[in-house]
Formats: structure tokens, C-alpha cells, sequence
């Protein structure tokens, strides 16, 4: 009997890179609501539970897309400067697009982050990727 070998290709490092930012993405979201909920459970304002809690869940991002998203990525200050960048413009461009989305176009305000979350997402990955955590070209 010949025993037919099924040779797989490895997927494309940037496949891997934008599932492994995806997975990423769903603990900062998971540790943004729990660091939240706890300080609103120690009485403080919403905004500041807010704060704190996206803070949280953007250094476990930076963390963790730095040491498994893009492994050898740069580090240091400037690559951290240049993430906080990426989080803030796609932060406000997410709510830009929502309030599009919900109040020119009329759509639910959970349907209306639904659309824009993935475009938002994409955009983000790839500025982190080349630019925020970009291995540097030697000379």
C-alpha cells in the first residue's frame, strides 16, 4: 500500500500576525471590562474606571503584541510612543465612525460598531505592523 503524505504549507506570517492580534485584542477587551468593574466597585467616577481601564487593556496590548504578535519587534521608547499613537487615532476614528454610523446612517448602536470595528482593526494591525513594531532594516 502507498500511503498518500498531505504536505500543508505553513500559513502566511502576516495570517498569523493578524490572528494573533485578534486574540490579542479579545484579552485587552476582556481585562478593559474587568479593570473597569472593579473600579467602579471601589466608587469611583465612570470616566476614571473608563481611563484605567482602557489604560490596562492598552499595555497588555503593547506587551503582548510586542512579544508574541510580532516577536523581535523593536523596543523601547519610540516603538511605545508610536503604539499609544495607533491607539489613540484608532480609538477616535472608531467613534468618529460610529457616531456616522449610528446617527447619519441610523443603524443600532451595537450594529453600528459591528461595521466599524473591523476596518478599524485591520487599519490598526497594520500600522502596527509596519510601523509601531517594524524590525529595523540594518544598513
Amino acid at each position: 500500500m502507498t500511503s498518500l503524505a498531505v504536505r500543508r504549507r505553513p500559513l502566511p506570517p502576516v495570517i498569523v500576525q493578524l490572528v494573533r492580534f485578534g486574540l490579542v485584542g479579545a484579552t485587552n477587551t476582556a481585562l478593559t471590562l474587568a479593570t473597569y468593574a472593579v473600579v467602579l466597585g471601589l466608587e469611583a467616577p465612570v470616566a476614571l474606571a473608563g481611563a484605567v481601564g482602557w489604560g490596562v487593556g492598552a499595555v497588555n496590548g503593547y506587551l503582548l503584541n510586542r512579544a508574541w504578535t510580532f516577536r523581535g519587534a523593536a523596543r523601547g521608547a519610540v516603538p511605545a510612543a508610536r503604539y499609544v499613537a495607533v491607539q489613540l487615532m484608532g480609538s477616535a476614528l472608531n467613534a468618529a465612525l460610529v457616531a456616522i454610523a449610528v446617527g447619519h446612517e441610523h443603524l443600532p448602536r451595537l450594529a453600528g460598531e459591528l461595521v466599524v470595528l473591523p476596518p478599524v482593526t485591520l487599519l490598526t494591525f497594520v500600522l502596527c505592523r509596519g510601523w509601531v513594531f517594524a524590525r529595523a532594516v540594518p544598513a
